[in-house]
């Protein structure tokens, strides 16, 4: 009976000492883990933690798309066109393969969520909290704290407040009496320690405006949007004969036009919509306030928040843009001028617009003001949400290319008739090295690529464009690239009437260019759309090659 008493407690302490050993060896694997994690979270480049995020997304959405059934079982996409589509949301391009009313209402639902967290503002704000974080941790390795002033700064013997309330202590001994080099040192340190604070609960407050911005858009743009198809019967009966619901289209259409996707939940994108102005009318402000005028938009707000408030981190968000390190806070002068930029481009467009075409076939049924309104809605999505109410196949080519060139054009490009570096926002402090500079100089300009991509997709396609010369001309294949770069969605689509040798089973489909194509050609536009969604890392690509 003794021995087996100490058996057991000889195995009871056997175990209890493994358990320990293995409690112990699991907190070491998540320490080195969570260190792992910091380590690549904070040495690792934006541009490789922007794509693994795109990447792993388009791919959680692909899974999920071909998970969830769609609208009807007579039809169901294939794998690639899930992922194509996937993608397309994800980098907000809108490219189709598919047409969109093939989906579910719970797969709209989903695509509605990647176009959100795809979009450029909800993952600007993500990366400002990165910059927090790391503005924080850096603070905890230094043993400081940021966010709030130190009891120590405060206190009636830092030499600092001793000189601003006029005291004088009178020490025992000599070495306590603080030297000139001290006091300055403790002005300097503390000076420093509270710009960070500053900048801190800047960065902290920043977050906030832009997350109120964000829900403030949605909301008031789906219920805005809801309330008109509600209350008009034409608008009310499209969605009624396509099986729609009102708020799935509202929210869909909202988060999309406001993320600069162009996603419509119908075939036609808002071509069925185009006599319903006050839609459209709805629409342009969501387009500019979260594409192209986004940074004058923030920027004004953050004024008015200021002023109202009398805080100072908010004069500290509008004198100190570069301190940010928020690549879509522009200095004062950047955002005046960009706003101007907008809306010339806007004008020239709008004129050369109703010259060409307002007698034209896309235009024809609707009276002067739905044809203004149309115009305009146009114009203004050429840059860059895509969103279309006219079949650009039949555009004249002059109104085509027009469209490339503004759709080529980054989201912020602007007027600056300034010398001096007025709106750039490093978006890195450090240096460059030797490595470094000589990887920039291997890059290739961004017009480069898109060449490239153009050649490939013509290699690929150049049997059908021996077939079928007028769907597969250049002009179209070039408008379906910089469209998929610049992450617009316009596309001159595919018409059976055009086709030189007629098949009987051709039949014409509401999806873009794209869905005609290779599977080769569909991944190289894939590939495009990826570029796009990352091309502000590559802007100063091309540098290195002379032009004599």
């Amino acid at each position: 009976m003794k021995n087996f008493h100490s058996f057991s407690k000889r195995i009871s302490h056997l175990c209890s000492c493994s358990c320990m050993k293995l409690a112990c060896f699991s907190r070491s694997i998540w320490s080195l883990l969570i260190l792992l994690f910091r380590f690549l979270f904070f040495r690792a480049n934006p541009f490789y933690i922007l794509v693994c995020y795109f990447v792993s997304v388009s791919f959680l959405g692909f899974l999920i798309l071909k998970l969830l059934n769609p609208r009807t079982d007579s039809f169901k996409p294939k794998d690639l066109d899930i992922f194509f589509t996937s993608v397309s949301a994800t980098t907000v391009s809108s490219m189709s393969t598919v047409e969109m009313e093939v989906f579910s209402n719970t797969q709209l639902v989903f695509i509605t969520i990647l176009m959100f967290v795809g979009g450029e503002v909800f993952v600007s704000m993500f990366g400002l909290l990165f910059t927090k974080y790391k503005l924080r941790n850096r603070a905890r390795i230094h043993g400081s704290r940021v966010g709030s002033v130190s009891r120590e700064s405060l206190s009636p013997t830092n030499p600092v407040d001793q000189i601003e309330l006029g005291m004088v202590i009178l020490s025992e001994t000599e070495s306590r009496k603080p030297s000139s080099v001290d006091l300055v040192s403790a002005v300097e340190s503390i000076l420093s320690s509270n710009e960070e604070d500053l900048r801190y609960n800047s960065i902290r407050y920043l977050v906030f405006v832009i997350l109120v911005y964000l829900l403030v858009v949605h909301i008031g743009g789906s219920a805005l949007v809801a309330l008109y198809v509600s209350l008009v019967p034409s608008a009310r009966n499209v969605l009624r004969n396509k099986g729609l619901q009102i708020p799935t289209f509202s929210i869909f259409t909202t988060v999309s036009t406001f993320a600069s996707c162009g996603f419509v939940p119908t075939n036609e994108n808002m071509i069925v919509f185009s006599k319903n102005s006050g839609l459209l009318l709805l629409l342009i402000p969501q387009v500019l306030l979260g594409n192209t005028l986004y940074p004058s938009c923030l920027r004004f707000l953050i004024w008015v928040l200021g002023k109202f408030t009398k805080r100072q981190e908010f004069n500290y968000m509008l004198m100190n843009t570069r301190e940010m390190k928020y690549f879509h806070l522009l200095p004062s002068l950047h955002s005046s001028l960009l706003v101007v930029t907008v809306f010339g481009f806007i004008v020239v467009q709008f004129i050369l617009f109703c010259s060409l075409e307002w007698n034209s076939e896309g235009l024809d049924g609707l009276n002067p003001f739905q044809k203004l309104v149309a115009s305009l809605f146009q114009t203004v999505n050429s840059r860059h949400t895509g969103e279309s109410i006219i079949d650009l196949s039949i555009l004249s080519p002059a109104i085509l290319v027009l469209f490339v060139l503004m759709m080529y054009l980054p989201p912020y490009t602007s007027f600056l008739p300034i010398t001096k570096d007025v709106g750039k926002s490093s978006r890195s402090g450090k240096k460059s090295t030797s490595r470094g500079r000589l990887a920039e100089n291997l890059i290739f300009s961004q017009l480069s690529y898109l060449v490239i991509f153009i050649i490939l997709i013509c290699i690929t396609e150049r049997e059908k464009m021996k077939e079928d010369p007028l769907n597969f001309s250049t002009l179209n294949i070039i408008i379906e690239v910089i469209s998929a770069y610049g992450n617009v969605g316009f596309t001159a689509g595919y018409s059976c009437k055009r086709q030189l040798n007629p098949q009987g089973l051709c039949k014409d489909s509401w999806y873009g260019f794209v869905g005609r194509w290779s599977n080769k050609g569909k991944v190289i536009l894939i590939l495009v759309m990826f570029f796009g969604r990352l091309k502000k890392f590559n802007m100063d690509g091309g540098r290195g090659w002379k032009l004599l």
